[in-house]
């Protein structure tokens, strides 16, 4: 059976993972050598996000909220049969979106965001490969103090920690598309060519729905 080559035919690829695993940088890199279409989350748009990290309980629906009718704006052209005339790489996938909901939501909330959830979330199709990158809790607190971006001063070493965890699980059980596990913590997709064209090569390779790719020191 010949190899299965998912960049070359995907049409919508999504590169997925905790906050500071490198998913936005590894979805821009990708996107140009595609010559891709980019829909990367904008978090810098969200109100609420900074009052957020301050303040989780206060600000957390509202947070939510946000975030779901920013993607599903971002994502509604994709239901379009003509919208692929290019290739789109995301740097989100929304299934995960009620992922962040469990985590920062008490359970009133959740129930009322779950109502929003499946009223209005499309029936879309799932994307043709997913990229989930990991990387251990300590390693992207570090790399989240690292970058220094404001908004994420107040994010709690805990919180990191326990959102890695979730995108373990949900990983773990996803199986609506092809999936490339990637451990991050020895690649550098940004810096090093040699480390992104290597991951190009394992995921033109692909011939199962779910690969793993482990770089040692």
């Amino acid at each position: 059976m010949p190899a299965r080559k998912p960049l070359g035919s995907a049409r919508h690829i999504v590169v997925e993972g905790p906050i500071g695993v490198g998913k936005t940088s590894l979805a821009r890199r990708l996107g140009a050598h595609l010559e891709a279409q980019l829909l990367l989350e904008q978090p810098e748009l969200n109100p609420f996000l900074s009052r957020f990290y301050q303040d989780q309980r206060r600000y957390a629906l509202q947070t939510q909220l946000f975030f779901l009718f920013q993607r599903l704006d971002q994502l509604g052209d994709l239901s379009q049969p003509d919208f692929f005339t290019r290739t789109v790489v995301a740097d989100y996938l929304l299934e995960k979106d009620p992922l962040f909901a469990l985590l920062t939501l008490n359970e009133d909330e959740y129930t009322l965001y779950r109502k929003i959830y499946d009223h209005i979330s499309p029936q879309m199709a799932s994307p043709d490969l997913v990229i989930y990158l990991q990387a251990r809790p300590e390693t992207l607190i570090a790399r989240v103090r690292k970058r220094g971006i404001d908004m994420e001063r107040k994010i709690s070493d805990a919180y990191l920690t326990v959102l890695a965890e979730s995108y373990t699980r949900f990983f773990h059980n996803y199986d609506a598309a092809p999936v490339m596990v990637v451990n991050s913590e020895n690649l550098n997709f940004v810096d090093k060519d040699d480390d992104f064209h290597l991951l190009v090569q394992r995921i033109e390779l692909m011939r199962s729905h779910r690969e793993y790719f482990n770089r040692g020191e």
